[in-house]
């Protein structure tokens, strides 16, 4: 997949209109360019969005439990302390963004790139990623607990935290990560791909998932 770098490069880019105003519960918006804003406790459950651009945006607080994004792109945008369980996300790309204590349970993301993002506490529990690709990421706290994850790729970036308990994991390819570190849920990296120096890294979470002590001391 190319990612697009700038907004110039999007197929839609000639078409956009200038979002003016506040967001409304169940609004529609379509082929709308956001740029230079900031949405404080905005409550938008079910709204849509699709070919829309953000660009240095700030959401701050609120909910949007159950909205859509379809075919976005988001660049130098900040989401923080927002609800975003159940949204749906597909064919979007977010460059260099980042979300903080996001609570993103339930959500479905398909054809999704983050690209040099930070994610710190976001809530992923029960959530679908099919497809999804985190490059050049600093991952930190990430809850992925009883999600699903299939096709998830994670190049040049770095896990810290990760909670994986009782996740399912299809094709989840962790060679190419920098730091490879899990708080919980070795015992889900069942069809997962490491390579031999990440199998070393994680070694010590594996063996004590499966009861083995290691020791070196003498008998």
């Amino acid at each position: 997949m190319v990612v697009p770098e700038q907004l110039a490069d999007l197929p839609y880019a000639d078409l956009l209109t200038e979002h003016d105003g506040a967001l409304e519960p169940g609004g529609e918006y379509d082929v709308v360019h956001f740029g230079d804003l900031t949405f404080e406790a905005a409550e938008i459950g079910n709204a849509q969005f699709v070919e829309c651009p953000f660009e240095s945006v700030t959401f701050s607080g609120g909910s949007y439990r159950r909205a859509r994004f379809a075919d976005v792109w988001f660049s130098s945008v900040r989401v923080v302390g927002v609800g975003m369980a159940e949204t749906s996300w597909r064919d979007a790309v977010l460059l260099s963004s980042a979300l903080s204590g996001v609570e993103a349970f339930g959500a479905s993301l398909r054809r999704v790139t983050f690209s040099r993002c930070k994610l710190d506490s976001v809530n992923l529990r029960a959530a679908t990623l099919d497809d999804v690709t985190f490059e050049d990421c600093l991952l930190t706290d990430l809850d992925l607990g009883d999600a699903t994850l299939a096709h998830v790729r994670f190049p040049g970036s770095t896990l810290r935290g990760i909670r994986l308990g009782h996740a399912k994991l299809d094709d989840v390819d962790f060679r190419g990560a920098t730091e490879l570190g899990f708080r919980e849920g070795y015992d889900a990296l069942r069809g997962a791909i490491v390579d031999y120096a990440q199998l070393i890294e994680i070694a010590p979470g594996l063996a004590a998932s499966m009861g083995i002590a290691v020791s070196d001391a003498p008998f």
